[in-house]
């Protein structure tokens, strides 16, 4: 793999038009990959999802290597229809569309042009690759003051004959103070058997308030690694929805800071899996100083042979004193088959703390499907209203009603009426 990499490596620097100083610093953070290579199971945080023998199983080699020369077309069947929104459009990784069609121009600011750092925020293997082969990356600044009227969506789409391909992307956001912004981040992929590999990074100025939805719902054979890493200052409001059904592999992984008294953050998430599927939520909330909150609730359905992981750590920093802290995980699993590992940890260096953890998983109640089957519902319905009600905790928790209703939309959600 290493040749692989220094060739492929080489080639994107003759065609980015990188400066020398940039050229130096990726080639750093390949330097690094080469080292550490894919993440296996020898790694605390990598012991449930061994994603470098589930690369090997699913895909194979990979080519690194992507021509971002070419306009990629935009087929407009991936885009949500009856919500009004502003876009960000990425095909095969490269981005294709920029568009705040319903905000005010000097409100928004899109920098290209953004310095590398010479020095990771985190070690990880994942992080370097794609630091080392981004090609290009935006930072999208909100404003001081301003709330955007209209959510953002950023589509993330692959082309179909697209196969065996690495691909990395990484967008930067700056919430300035007393600035809102509701993201929705859609996966699309036509695509099959490639590694995809992105990087957000958030930075919430006093009084902002973030509000990120991420969907990946479109079933296909894809391996996938999301990277949140969100920094929050006073007063500042971050609240993350996942909902992961699709991709054969995916995991979302939420590094978040409260920098700033006051500051909150809330992670929900369903992951409602099928087959061989096996996903993972992985979060590391951070409570550095005093009066911080956090809230997070993961729920998994598993059916056949699918798998879910959910780690969670809350850390309280010994200034971080009236910190409260909370998470919980559950699953049901509908298969003998179905596996569901959980790892919550609380990591407490203060002492006037409120924090709680918990997990819990087992199988439908069978004296629940009895009594709604006695109330004129059929097995199947019974099972379906006991799924979706123990789902709708999750998805009640989403503030924006509008995505809201997008996301019940999505899972299926129906009006039942039993009979008295």
């Amino acid at each position: 793999m290493e040749n692989q990499l220094k060739n492929d490596f080489e080639k994107i620097v003759k065609t980015s038009g990188f400066s020398k100083k940039d050229i130096d610093i990726k080639k750093n953070y390949l330097n690094k990959f080469i080292k550490k290579g894919f993440p296996n199971r020898k790694l605390e945080n990598w012991k449930f999802s061994d994603i470098s023998q589930i690369i090997k199983k699913n895909i194979g080699e990979l080519d690194f290597y992507n021509d971002y020369s070419f306009t990629n077309k935009i087929d407009s069947s991936i885009f949500v229809n009856g919500l009004e929104h502003n876009k960000i459009v990425f095909i095969n990784g490269r981005i294709e569309k920029i568009e705040f069609y319903y905000e005010d121009e000097d409100k928004i600011e899109i920098i290209d042009e953004i310095e590398l750092k010479d020095k990771p925020d985190f070690e990880n293997s994942l992080i370097d690759l794609n630091n080392a082969f981004t090609n290009k990356y935006y930072k999208i600044v909100i404003k001081e003051n301003y709330s955007l009227k209209k959510p953002l969506i950023i589509y993330h789409s692959t082309s179909e004959n697209l196969q065996l391909k690495n691909i990395n992307l990484r967008l930067d956001f700056l919430l300035k103070q007393n600035s809102c912004l509701k993201l929705v981040d859609i996966s699309n992929d036509l695509s099959e058997k490639n590694f995809i590999n992105t990087i957000y990074n958030f930075e919430l100025n006093k009084n902002s308030i973030l509000k990120n939805y991420k969907i990946d719902q479109k079933t296909n054979s894809n391996i996938k690694y999301s990277f949140n890493n969100i920094e929050q200052d006073i007063n500042s409001v971050s609240e993350t929805f996942i909902l992961s059904t699709g991709s054969n592999f995916i995991k979302n992984e939420i590094n978040c800071n409260l920098n700033g008294k006051y500051a909150s953050a809330f992670i929900n998430g369903i992951l409602s899996l099928k087959e061989k599927r096996h996903h993972e939520i992985r979060t590391s909330i951070n409570h550095l100083v005093d009066n911080t909150k956090s809230y997070q609730l993961i729920k998994s359905v598993l059916e056949n042979d699918s798998k879910s992981v959910y780690q969670g750590k809350i850390f309280v920093n010994s200034d971080a004193q009236k910190t409260d802290g909370y998470q919980l995980s559950k699953a049901i699993l509908l298969s003998e088959n179905a596996e569901f590992n959980a790892k919550p940890e609380l990591e407490i260096y203060a002492d006037d703390v409120k924090c709680s953890h918990g997990s819990a998983s087992g199988s439908l109640n069978q004296d629940s499907i009895f009594y709604l089957m006695s109330r004129g519902l059929n097995y199947k319905e019974a099972k379906e209203l006991l799924i979706n009600g123990f789902l709708l905790d999750v998805v009640e928790k989403i503030t924006d009603s509008e995505v809201k209703n997008l996301i019940k939309n999505l899972i299926g959600v129906k009006e039942w009426t039993l009979v008295k």
